[in-house]
Order: C-alpha cells, then structure tokens, then sequence
C-alpha cells in the first residue's frame, strides 16, 4: 500500500524546512482559529489546510486563480500532501475557498501567520538584521482608462461612463494627470509607469523587504504609484523590524542608508 507522502522526494523543498515551520506557525495560531470558527453550523474549510493553500498559490507557485489552484489540487499529490488532504479527498469549490479566505482576511489572520513565522524564524537565528534590499512592482487596479476623469467634471466632450461600456474614446492631445483627474470606480488608482517605453496604467505600487543574508520576506506594503514611493516605503519598513542595529537597504536606482 502506498501513503501520499511517498510520492514526495524526502529531498524535496516543501518536506523541510518550510511545511514543519508553517505547522509549528499554525500550532501558535489555534487560540485565533478558535476565536472565528464556530463550533456548530456548516462545516468550513479548516483554516491550517486554507492557509497552506494560499501558501501555494501566492508564494510558491504562483498559481493565478483558484480555479486553476482547485484543478491542481485535484491531480497534484504534491499540492493535496503539503494541504493536507488525501487522495480520495474531495477537492472544495472555488467560490466556498474564496469565501473562506475573506474570513482569514476579515480577521486579520495571515498577518498574524505572517508575524509567527517572522518569530519563529528569528528565534532560530535566521534574520539577519544589518542589510536589506526593497523591491516593487506595479499592482494593475480594476478599473479602465475610461474612468479616469476630470475632477472639476469637466471632459471635454468625452462621453459619461453611462454611454455605454465599450463608448470610443479618444485623448490625442489631452493632458490627463493624477492632479487633474482620478478614477471614478476606483480613486486610489494612480496613473504611473515605470519606464519612458511603457505604457501608463492605473496601478498601485507593491514593495517588499527582504533581508540579504537568508533572503526572507521581513516586511510588505502597498502604497500609492508615484516617483517617491519606493524610497518612503524603505524607510517606513524599516522603522517596523526589531531591534537597534545600523540597517543599510538598497533599492531599484536608490540606496538609503538609515541608523537606529
């Protein structure tokens, strides 16, 4: 008779360390999970499996939705050792897995996932705290060119968002900035590009902190797209790690270097 684990190299990444530190980040978690997950009604996704889930879907493998995360796990026996589930397992809805992963969000439970591990890992002496680098990229937002309008209402002559859904559009010569003019279904959006070749999106900007040693994620944040961001956001993750070390971090054609 052949087990699920079998079928994964003993060798392999996932075996070790990743999968014992996340069950022993879990373990810290169960008083949380207590919290949000009543104990009668209709049976939930269990919040260790969804969170292994996300685990593989957004860190590992960069699976883009789950419907294509919910295939995998029902032909991947990598994917259902590493859940948690067996072979002869059913494989959940993808609509009841996104519903479920509004509730870790609601609660705010992977940034507490997120700080066990960054405990864990600094109590095994794996966080090195001296050097860093930040990196971003660009977070496309859902909203179209044709919802960046004029603040004062003024569009010259361009057709409301009512017109129609596929209304011609046309801004030859037309300045539009993020000065003069915002996204109707999504203001925060800012018009940015990263480069004189690429076209401009509405987009937000992602930057992460990465510590240079182990190269483990310390800090994550998504700010507004703009020239400065990259910067202010170094600093501002700096501020948020432990300790009082001389910290130096490099960035995309920047390096600050701050003391505490």
């Amino acid at each position: 008779m052949v087990k699920l684990e079998d079928f994964v190299p003993a060798d392999h990444p996932l075996r070790r360390p990743i999968l014992l530190l996340v069950n022993e980040a879990l373990k810290r978690l169960n008083r949380l999970f207590g919290v949000i997950y009543a104990d009668t009604g209709r049976a939930s996704i269990a919040p260790e499996k969804l969170l292994r889930a996300l685990l593989l879907q957004v860190v590992f493998y960069s699976v883009r939705s789950e419907r294509m995360l919910m295939e995998q796990m029902r032909y991947n026996l990598l994917f259902r050792w590493f859940i948690g589930l067996a072979i002869e397992d059913a494989v959940w809805y993808h609509s009841v897995f996104s519903e479920n992963r509004d509730r870790l969000l609601e609660h705010e439970v992977l940034e507490a996932f997120f700080t066990e591990v960054m405990s864990l890992v600094d109590k095994r002496g794996l966080l090195f705290r001296e050097h860093f680098s930040v990196d971003g990229t660009l977070i496309q937002a859902w909203a179209s060119h044709k919802s960046f309008r004029a603040k004062d209402g003024s569009d010259d002559g361009l057709p409301p968002p009512s017109s129609g859904r596929n209304a011609d559009t046309d801004w030859k010569g037309k300045r539009r900035s993020n000065d003069t003019h915002e996204s109707s279904t999504d203001p925060d959006a800012r018009l940015f590009k990263n480069s004189k070749k690429s076209p401009a999106i509405l987009c937000y900007q992602g930057h992460i902190l990465m510590e240079n040693r182990s190269g483990l994620v310390v800090s994550a944040v998504v700010s507004h797209a703009d020239g400065f961001a990259e910067c202010a956001s170094a600093l501002r993750l700096l501020d948020c790690v432990p300790g009082g070390h001389a910290k130096t971090v490099g960035a995309t054609r920047l390096t600050t270097r701050a003391t505490s």
